[in-house]
């Protein structure tokens, strides 16, 4: 029973301590291993699609705030979706987005990533992480994280890559489609994107 404990213990300690990371130093983490990880895998290094979206999915995606990811890029429409539709539209969105931060990881190719100074005050609870991603012969091009304090500790709700955001991208086409065909025909065209995706990878 105390192996078990002291298991349980540790894990705790540890969620406590991820909710106590400031956020430049959480996304310096999260970016420091996930690269370390992709130069000792071969099969990633591949493009191998299945071993990229799993770990997009085990060390990226639990730093991101879908339910805000998907609200910003509904807008006005994510007030009149029910709390079904929200749950829906959520969980087919982080699917989405899987898929385009795999395809950006795929191109990863020793590019260095360096951050800036972070100057945030000791009550602010919503800040932007600043980087650029430099490669040899290329100019550098600026990536930011927009990030919000949560009960779960810092949270990325979008991400800017040369001053665009990948969120509020998807806003027009999403509004475009609600606007034909309701905001359960953009759930049913999520799902089939989704579906759709999933099959040329099999």
């Amino acid at each position: 029973m105390k192996p078990l404990l002291s298991l349980l213990f540790a894990m705790v300690s540890s969620v406590v301590l991820a909710q106590d990371v400031a956020p430049d130093v959480l996304v310096k983490r999260i970016t420091a291993e996930v690269i370390d990880i992709i130069k000792q895998d071969k099969d990633i290094q591949a493009g191998n699609s299945k071993k990229i979206a799993d770990l997009v999915e085990k060390r990226i995606l639990p730093h991101f705030s879908f339910a805000r990811m998907t609200q910003i890029a509904l807008a006005v429409n994510w007030r009149r979706a029910t709390p079904e539709q929200k749950k829906q539209l959520t969980e087919e969105f982080k699917t989405l987005l899987v898929r385009t931060y795999s395809n950006a990881l795929a191109l990863y190719r020793d590019q260095r990533i360096d951050f800036k100074p972070l100057h945030m005050r000791p009550d602010d609870v919503d800040v932007t992480v600043k980087s650029e991603v430099r490669q040899r012969g290329k100019q550098p091009v600026t990536l930011h994280y927009d990030m919000e304090k949560t009960a779960h500790g810092w949270k990325v709700y979008d991400v800017k890559v040369g001053g665009v955001s990948l969120i509020t991208n998807y806003r027009e086409d999403f509004a475009g489609q609600v606007r034909e065909s309701g905001i359960d025909g953009l759930i049913k065209s999520l799902v089939s994107k989704n579906r759709a995706a999933r099959s040329d990878k099999s």
